[in-house]
């Protein structure tokens, strides 16, 4: 059926969805995307789930595809590092998200060109979304943000990473800061509406597991699958965009043209091809674009698109195995680099810079980078976002710091804080 009002419909959905213990919604807000196949899909309830505990994880993913080979949706943790890599995760954690949680939905929707499709479940769920009157509470509540680390810790970590660069251990790394609310009472529902009308991006979600949330105004796809074909599309370089639109196009060339954000989007580059070798067809990895540029509300950001065939000896979980976490969010070389991170971060990252996307019942796939994104833990009354960036030779720490603020922003913006 066509939808007459989609934000009046994406709204109501949004409220039904969040009455179920388990829901996932990926929005793409309108974003042309030649791999994207929805423009918006939301799975509610769970017929079947996965919360894998074994230190096998991506194996019981892979059991539990192979079980049920339908429509599943999960949610990939950034310390599934650990099976991964020989490597372990220390730091403070204060959200205990699920390392790898997937479920089959007992109703799933797709909006396509404002038509809206029920692929599982009856078409009455329909009316039963359009009889939700569509205002969602406000959240009133004052919510105090803090630093995990103060701007003088991060100025200081910065340099002794450049120290680790100096030395030969590593190219580059992601570092990350953890921003934090204790005692925070928030509606998720107005919260992620906030962020997504502040920041609207094509790899948006709302995933919540009972009393936990992924409120997410994510840019960026970590990989997905389209038949034989994976894609991945890491952003290294960032740029604050101008409300003049002669400096904002100077500031667009500026970054395309800037060879410090090209330096570290290419070292990015070569990891995810690194990558995409184990999983690939042989000779088969290629450079779609390089030093895209591509606008979002508040800022420019640098993609660059390498692409691969899938070998067809692979499972398709292994590829995703074998890619996992996204090499924007880690650093080169890859393993070392996460070693550094586990060392010099505060907080355990946790579901951040981790995925969560769909599994198709034909075996395609697509997963966002959880970045620009909320975590909540409602029993607990904590919530959590954390922001970072590439840390190479050349970098200045108070603008890597700059940087880091930029994009926290709309989130801060969002929280009213």
């Amino acid at each position: 059926m066509k939808v007459q009002d989609l934000p009046s419909f994406k709204q109501k959905a949004l409220q039904w969805a969040a009455t179920f213990e388990v829901c996932c919604i990926l929005d793409s807000n309108n974003y042309a995307d030649r791999y994207g196949k929805y423009d918006l899909l939301l799975a509610v309830g769970a017929r079947a789930e996965l919360d894998a505990s074994s230190a096998c994880k991506f194996e019981e993913l892979k059991a539990f595809y192979e079980l049920h080979k339908t429509w599943m949706f999960g949610l990939l943790s950034y310390d599934l590092k650990n099976e991964i890599e020989q490597l372990e995760s220390k730091n403070s954690d204060q959200l205990n998200f699920p390392e790898l949680f997937f479920f089959v939905p007992q109703h799933l929707i797709i909006v396509k060109a404002a038509e809206v499709e029920v692929l599982i479940g009856t078409p009455e769920v329909i009316d039963i979304i359009n009889q939700h009157s569509g205002s969602i509470e406000k959240n009133h509540s004052p919510i105090n943000v803090q630093n995990r680390i103060s701007k003088t810790a991060y100025i200081e970590t910065v340099k002794a990473l450049q120290q680790h660069i100096a030395r030969g251990d590593i190219y580059e790394v992601n570092f990350c800061q953890e921003f934090f609310a204790e005692h925070a009472v928030i509606n998720p529902i107005e919260i992620y509406q906030r962020l997504c009308q502040i920041s609207p991006t094509p790899f948006a979600g709302f995933f919540k597991v009972r009393d936990q949330y992924i409120l997410s105004a994510s840019p960026e796809r970590y990989l997905c699958k389209r038949e034989n074909r994976l894609i991945s599309q890491p952003i290294k370089g960032t740029a604050k965009r101008n409300a003049d639109p002669k400096i904002d196009l100077q500031i667009r060339t500026a970054l395309r043209e800037n060879t410090k954000e090209q330096a570290e989007n290419v070292m990015i580059v070569d990891l995810v091809r690194n990558d995409l070798t184990k999983a690939a067809l042989s000779g088969s990895v290629k450079v779609d674009e390089l030093f895209g540029i591509y606008g979002f509300p508040q800022v420019y950001q640098m993609i660059s698109t390498i692409s691969c065939e899938l070998n067809p000896d692979v499972h398709f979980i292994d590829a995703i195995k074998h890619t996992f976490p996204m090499g924007s969010m880690t650093g080169a070389p890859k393993v070392k680099a996460m070693q550094l991170i586990e060392e010099y971060e505060s907080s355990k990252r946790g579901s951040y810079s981790g995925a969560f996307g769909y599994i198709s019942p034909e075996s395609d796939f697509d997963f966002n980078v959880i970045i620009r994104s909320i975590m909540y833990n409602a029993e607990k009354d904590y919530l959590s976002f954390q922001v970072g960036g590439a840390i190479t030779f050349a970098a200045d720490a108070n603008s890597e710091y700059e940087e880091c603020m930029l994009k926290a922003s709309a989130i801060i913006q969002t929280l009213g804080s």
